[in-house]
């Protein structure tokens, strides 16, 4: 029986590749290769490296999912929004995949395959609210009953995510900085210093973490060496002050919507101290809260394959002649 999408995610740094059953949405064979030691020596991600990277680890992910092939029904590959060179690898994978073994092609948004990492295993409960926190994204997002996303706030500079890994590289502490920061901040002993909140009185339901970046630049000249307990001193106020302004904002969008359901998905949304907070928020406004697994918050495959099962239903098939990448959208929907 054809009732397997195979499912190709590389819009950044991690390379991965995943087999869904379309039917049932169980996960037949995921794997994922992480890039992450090779551009930690950078601080960051490098796009030429990541798409060399890509290069070498697609092909010997697929190399397993050979036994697979007479059961596909479709291929499924992010197109955007991405790094396009690390696009790319992944999109030149799926349409000659597709093509040889004369499957439909589905193309999905990364941020919508994030929405999905909220119902791996199940139907998409629509009218939600939506938090996505990644390296590159922060985006508040309301799914109404029609399945249209409307996008209620997002970040005027930094995203929450990449926050995280410049205070990471300006205390020289490795990359990604986001677990590396919360695990850093667990050691801070005094708890005495403390960076304002960002825009804690304004109206404005936007974030921007670029002013409290540049407040941890400031306190960090003010030594001549640092210590592990001044490091995780400054990593505990500043993950402290960046949940806080989450929270600030969030809450102000709380009141304006009488969200119901409110989803927590994106890379950043493993740091356990902001599901913390999100779910006593929640609690506050009789909100129930959906979690992503720890394990799928992060890019991967199998929320671009759960993604592709609902967008084969619907038959949203990609012509092979047409250009499908777009690095740069943001805009997306659900159906």
């Amino acid at each position: 029986m054809k009732n397997l999408i195979l499912a190709i995610e590389s819009s950044c740094d991690d390379s991965s590749i995943a087999i869904i059953c379309k039917d049932t949405y169980a996960c037949i064979f995921h794997k994922k290769i992480s890039q992450e030691s090779e551009h930690s020596l950078y601080g960051g991600v490098v796009p030429e490296l990541a798409a060399r990277l890509h290069t070498a680890a697609l092909p010997k992910i697929l190399e397993e999912c050979k036994d697979y092939f007479p059961r596909l029904c479709a291929i499924a590959v992010t197109n955007e929004p991405g790094l396009s060179v690390s696009l790319i690898g992944g999109i030149t994978m799926a349409k000659t995949l597709a093509l040889s073994l004369k499957l439909p092609l589905i193309s999905i948004n990364h941020l919508k395959g994030h929405i999905y990492s909220l119902f791996l295993e199940e139907k998409v409960c629509l009218n939600m609210g939506i938090l996505l926190v990644s390296g590159g994204h922060t985006m508040v997002l309301y799914v109404d009953e029609k399945a249209k996303i409307h996008t209620l706030a997002s970040t005027n500079d930094d995203s929450f995510g990449e926050s995280f890994d410049k205070v990471a590289k300006m205390m020289n502490l490795g990359y990604p900085g986001g677990a590396i920061i919360e695990n850093l901040a667990k050691k801070a002993k005094t708890k005495s210093l403390h960076f304002s909140v960002p825009m804690l009185h304004s109206k404005e339901l936007n974030y921007s973490f670029s002013g409290l970046k540049n407040a941890v630049r400031l306190e960090i000249l003010k030594y001549e060496k640092l210590d592990e307990e001044i490091k995780s001193e400054i990593a505990f106020a500043f993950e402290e002050v960046a949940i806080l302004h989450i929270l600030n904002k969030l809450e102000k969008i709380f009141k304006i919507y009488n969200f119901q359901n409110f989803g927590i998905v994106g890379g950043a949304s493993a740091n356990l101290k902001l599901r913390q907070s999100i779910e006593k928020l929640c609690s506050k406004f009789s909100c129930d809260l959906k979690l992503a697994p720890l394990e799928y918050c992060s890019d991967n495959a199998l929320m671009i394959a759960r993604a592709a099962c609902d967008a084969y239903v619907r038959e949203e098939f990609t012509d092979f002649k047409s250009e499908i990448l777009s690095p740069k959208n943001t805009n997306f929907t659900i159906l």
